[in-house]
């Protein structure tokens, strides 16, 4: 029997999915959002119980307050450290990149994988804000350069007027590690007005039409890192 894919499960089951995905590598998940819970409630209470106010309703309302904050803060905790944790299971795995770069918002634009070397170096594409960003992960730096200064080239045929700035994602010296990656792109600046992405876009369908159909490599790269955004976010 087949697996859902994450946006056909329910709120609930997202939820459930996204925290095993995470205990898988995070065997102390539960402890965490436990123990930020009752600190989180404790604090609520003790609080709102301090304020001036007497009888019954004071002590609902610190009971009420201690039950919202333990949750946002349970809610918190899990969301830092199930995306801790599903960095760690992509990290080394061909694609990491690109389902890291599927957490970017609205107003960005991610094609992964438009150009690959058969040892499994490849780019992926993101235009955003700061124009065009190529990004780039494998094994060796030498073909990792020399794949993206061959995308520049072909780019800035393209698109000659839009900032294009490269990036390399991985724990090597002047690289970007995957946790980071996400928050390195979306510093880039702002040198695009999202009325002019449509026009940059249209340039690259002309570019991407001369390519074949490249498949994301194969690998157990986690697929939910979308769905976790959403549930997290509160979509």
């Amino acid at each position: 029997m087949s697996t859902p894919a994450p946006e056909n499960l329910s709120r609930r089951q997202q939820l459930v999915r996204s925290y095993q995905m995470a205990k898988r590598s995070d065997q102390r998940l539960g402890l965490w959002i436990l123990g930020a819970a009752l600190l989180g409630a404790a604090l609520g209470f003790l609080v709102i119980w301090l304020l001036p106010g007497e009888g019954w309703i004071s002590t609902v309302f610190a009971v009420v307050g201690a039950i919202l904050l333990g949750l946002l803060a349970a809610i918190i905790v899990f969301g830092r450290r199930a995306q801790k944790a599903a960095y760690t299971q992509m990290e080394g795995q061909p694609g990491a990149a690109a389902a890291a770069l599927g957490m970017l918002r609205r107003g960005w634009k991610v094609d992964p994988v438009i150009a690959f070397t058969k040892q499994q170096d490849v780019v992926h594409r993101v235009v955003g804000p700061p124009g065009i960003v190529l990004v780039a992960e494998g094994g060796s730096p030498a073909r990792i350069r020399q794949l993206l200064a061959s995308e520049r080239r072909k780019h800035e045929r393209v698109a000659s007027e839009t900032p294009l700035h490269e990036v390399v994602c991985g724990n090597g010296e002047g690289q970007v590690p995957l946790p980071r990656l996400v928050k390195h792109v979306t510093k880039l600046g702002r040198n695009v007005k999202p009325a002019q992405m449509t026009d940059i876009i249209n340039r690259l369908k002309a570019l991407d039409a001369n390519r074949s159909n490249i498949p994301l490599p194969k690998g157990p790269v986690p697929s939910s890192m979308k769905g976790m955004r959403g549930n997290l976010r509160g979509r």
